[in-house]
């Protein structure tokens, strides 16, 4: 099994296949339009302009669990990416990625990338951790907070879980070693 293997649904609700993204290095993001770190979609853009021709495709997934910071329909989600971030990677319909009404996209990322925790020297990761751990959520594998990031390598297999502090530009060494 692989990513390649799930279906999902594009920002306009149509009905796609992962798999059209076969042989190509994926960063798979859930996203907000209304949190703190909303600011990465630009970094995420960025990393999808430089490596785009060599085959990165950065896919977007509004979710709107953590602090309901993704209130928006698609359209509007879609129409506030381009206009204030200038987002022109896939974006998708939103979607939970947890609990029980979780994408089955997202139970397979979680079980093939546990959660390892926060970087001790990330102040905004040490905050969040100590937000979570307050409400007893730091021991599952669960997505933590918007902007978690998961990358894949062009056989569909994930390879690394960035969570919500880590800044898309640190995630370049990893890429460049799958290209």
């Amino acid at each position: 099994m692989s990513v390649y293997d799930f279906k999902v649904k594009n920002i306009r609700g149509e009905e796609a296949g992962l798999d059209q993204y076969e042989g190509k290095v994926l960063l798979i993001v859930n996203t907000a339009s209304k949190c703190g770190l909303t600011p990465q979609y630009s970094d995420l853009q960025k990393l999808y302009e430089q490596y785009k021709d060599r085959g990165v495709v950065v896919l977007g997934f509004p979710c709107n669990q953590f602090g309901a910071q993704e209130p928006g329909t698609n359209e509007e989600i879609h129409t506030f990416c381009q206009l204030n971030y200038g987002v022109t990677f896939p974006l998708f319909d939103k979607i939970d990625v947890l609990g029980p009404e979780q994408h089955p996209l997202y139970g397979y990322l979680t079980e093939q990338a546990p959660f390892e925790g926060f970087d001790p020297e990330n102040e905004r990761g040490k905050r969040l951790a100590s937000m979570l751990e307050r409400e007893g959520k730091l021991e599952s594998n669960d997505i933590k907070w918007n902007f978690t990031k998961f990358l894949v390598d062009r056989g569909g297999n994930v390879v690394g879980r960035f969570e919500s502090p880590v800044e898309p530009a640190v995630i370049a060494p990893a890429i460049e070693a799958l290209l």
